[in-house]
């Protein structure tokens, strides 16, 4: 399997995609990464850290696309860009099944659907985080910001996919849905929500359990979550900001509560530490774009090489898995 890299999408680019790209291949004993980027720096980076070059096919890519350039632009005049060369890469060659980066969102979900293109019937693919929630399993947003205006037959089929998803990724038979919205009693929200809310209770593909609230979002009582990609990028950024707000209230807590505070830390410090582990990305990957022809990633701009090896072991996994031939399959009936 080949899972292709652009080595220069992120904060963090070149070096801690490239050191998260070696612990991959060190980690996974059956997987080949296509590195592109510019190739002088990348053939360096492999010689002078022991990378297995049978492992590794470098392709030289000397321009990059950043933040702040226009995606549907960049993607059309920067042809030579080591996004654009990846996906073009990752299209034309049958062996490449994935694709990791954590380069600009705009440019990443513009370029996968101009040049990967959809899965057959797709109406548009979908950014999918998965996230932690107080049970002991995860929630999938679906969509967390690749549709800001949608129509309800888009949210129904989000909801397939992210049925589809869920079944793949957590082994979960029967994944409970939920709408989000701004109450749980039926008739509530606005148009899209309530003319949705109608195709998913008659929607026969998946198991709808009704409306649910942004507070209810990581309470683990529903396996998938629709939602329009602009409420679901508030909503996504909302929880990753109450959980770095959270952690800072308690450490300017601990540090100006004196001596009793510091000792219950140290005894509790175990137990923050798993907290904080479980709500860290990096642990996690990235999100995937749902209902493209090959598995796309979408790792955190900041990524580091942690999150770029859990998000390059997310896509070896989500391959074997065939979730795009489940999701051809399931949107074909």
């Amino acid at each position: 399997m080949k899972i292709v890299v652009d080595v220069f999408g992120g904060d963090n680019a070149p070096n801690e995609i490239l050191e998260g790209c070696k612990q991959a291949i060190e980690e996974t004993s059956d997987l080949n990464l296509v590195l592109v980027g510019k190739d002088d720096i990348i053939n360096s980076y492999v010689d002078n850290n022991n990378i297995d070059k049978n492992r590794v096919e470098v392709i030289n890519a000397p321009d990059i696309i950043t933040n702040e350039e226009h995606p549907v632009e960049a993607i059309r005049s920067k042809k030579d860009s080591s996004l654009v060369v990846a996906l073009k890469h990752l299209q034309n060659n049958e062996d490449c099944c994935g694709f990791v980066s954590a380069g600009s969102t705009g440019a990443v979900l513009t370029g996968a659907t101009l040049i990967v293109r959809r899965i057959k019937n797709i109406f548009r693919p979908a950014l999918a985080p998965v996230l932690p929630t107080v049970k002991d399993k995860s929630v999938i947003l679906v969509d967390c910001g690749a549709n800001v205006d949608c129509k309800p037959e888009m949210l129904n089929q989000f909801a397939v996919m992210g049925s589809v998803y869920a079944k793949a990724v957590n082994n979960c038979d029967n994944p409970k849905v939920g709408l989000l919205n701004n109450g749980v009693e039926e008739g509530k929200g606005n148009l899209l929500t309530k003319e949705t809310y109608n195709l998913l209770k008659e929607n026969n593909d998946i198991t709808f359990a009704g409306n649910i609230e942004a507070r209810e979002i990581l309470s683990g009582d529903v396996d998938v979550v629709v939602t329009d990609g602009f409420a679901g990028n508030v909503a996504l950024k909302s929880c990753e900001g109450t959980a770095l707000s959270m952690f800072s209230i308690i450490k300017k807590n601990i540090l100006g509560g004196g001596l009793r505070a510091k000792l219950g830390y140290l005894l509790l410090k175990p137990a923050f530490k798993n907290v904080k582990k479980t709500m860290d990305y990096n642990d996690n990957g990235g999100a995937i774009m749902l209902g493209l022809s090959k598995v796309i990633i979408k790792s955190h701009g900041s990524s580091k090489a942690k999150a770029i090896k859990n998000s390059i072991i997310q896509c070896y996994n989500l391959v074997n898995s065939k979730i795009v031939e489940r999701i051809t399959e399931t949107i074909g009936q």
